[in-house]
């Protein structure tokens, strides 16, 4: 699985994260390229190469004209809809500037449709967003992993005036990252650069098992004494075997003894919509030896705090656990088969290049098999047989 990681031993910014995306081998023309399928002008983007302390990086440049206009959420949404990039991008564009939506709204408590952004409103930022996600298309990133965030020190001066570092939307974008401050002065983490990682990362911490392929450093504009300001990247595939992958996962749990039992089929439904990978009960013996249950559920760390939320308030709970799993899992994907049925989807997972289950989608067999009359089993072995000429045709 192809794997970028983000050394941010001095923070990242948007052009940080474009320069090293050129650096670890995305080419400049190409980059560019894609870049004026979002149908915008007034912009000018180049890259060069400069040393930052005796490191090699490539500095880019996005020059725009001045704009007096603030953007809104959807005004952002609206040109990369538009635009003619792929799918993959625009929607992971879309959700880094929803989640920078969503923490200037908590920030300054109002409704995400009433935030207008400054900074990170301007064509500059975008250009910057847009441009990392081609970047990670044209580089086939898989999976994002990300080290601690060095987020510097001391004061910096914003729009409404003068806050510590990490500024406010920084913090909050950054929320569940692992990150720390030095002597070093200045705003090392941008509004744009948390959002694009904390958006893409669910790992965060030391190095994961990686071969490495390529490293790239990008560079910030400041320069310092005997510190590199540059962001690298580090591109290659994990070290666990073709077809697996090892992600680090959050188990968010707590003990309930005094529920109603209809309310844990409405739980579990509610833990699904907000992103979790899975939801378990377990029968437990509490204190006093009451019967009671342990509500388990598995999700992203960047989900964990809005399942932390569901539990204590959808629960009679008055606190929860979380710790940090490692999950292994096989890659899997949804093909397509017709049967005598109807179409069916088969789940399909391999290892090391091989197909080792195949499984066909259960609502989509069960709502067949009551239409035609037949069994459950049936269908199933129908759709696996399909599934089976299918592969061997191609």
């Amino acid at each position: 699985m192809k794997t970028l990681f983000f050394d941010c031993f001095a923070g990242a910014s948007g052009d940080m994260i474009l320069g090293a995306l050129i650096g670890v081998g995305v080419e400049p023309r190409a980059l560019i390229e894609k870049l004026s399928q979002l149908n915008v002008s007034g912009y000018e983007v180049k890259f060069d190469t400069v040393d930052r302390s005796g490191i090699s990086a490539v500095r880019a440049h996005v020059h725009t004209a001045h704009e007096h206009a603030h953007r809104h959420l959807g005004d952002i949404l609206k040109i990369i809809y538009e635009s003619s990039l792929s799918s993959a991008v625009k929607d992971r564009a879309a959700r880094i500037f929803s989640r920078l939506a969503e923490a200037e709204a908590r920030i300054h408590n109002v409704p995400v449709e009433r935030i207008h952004f400054h900074e990170v409103g301007a064509l500059d930022a975008i250009i910057d967003v847009v441009g990392a996600c081609i970047g990670f298309e044209l580089l086939g990133v898989e999976r994002f992993a990300c080290s601690e965030l060095h987020v510097g020190s001391g004061m910096v001066e914003m729009a409404h005036g003068r806050f510590p570092v990490p500024p406010p939307a920084v913090a909050e974008l950054l929320k569940e990252a692992p990150v720390y401050a030095s002597d070093i002065k200045g705003e090392l983490v941008t509004p744009t650069g948390a959002a694009i990682i904390s958006t893409v990362c669910d790992e965060y911490g030391p190095l994961p098992k990686m071969r490495i392929e390529k490293t790239g450093y990008g560079a910030g504009k400041r320069e310092y004494q005997n510190f590199p300001n540059v962001l690298r990247l580090l591109l290659g595939d994990d070290a666990i075997g073709e077809g697996q992958r090892d992600e680090r996962l959050v188990v968010v749990e707590t003990n309930v003894d005094d529920m109603s039992p209809q309310i844990y089929g409405h739980l579990m439904d509610l833990a699904f919509e907000r992103g979790a990978l899975d939801c378990y009960f377990t029968p437990v013996q509490m204190k006093k030896n009451r019967p009671g249950v342990l509500v388990s559920v598995l999700c992203r760390p960047s989900e964990s705090e809005a399942i932390s939320d569901l539990l204590l308030t959808e629960t009679t709970t008055l606190g929860v656990r979380y710790y940090e799993v490692m999950r292994r899992a096989l890659e899997r994907e949804t093909v397509k088969v017709l049967t005598k049925f109807g179409p069916i989807d088969v789940k399909v997972a391999r290892l090391n290049g091989r197909v080792v289950k195949e499984m066909p989608e259960y609502e989509q067999c069960r709502s067949a098999a009551l239409s035609s009359g037949v069994t459950l089993q049936e269908v199933e072995q129908a759709a696996r047989v399909s599934y089976l000429k299918q592969r061997d045709d191609v």
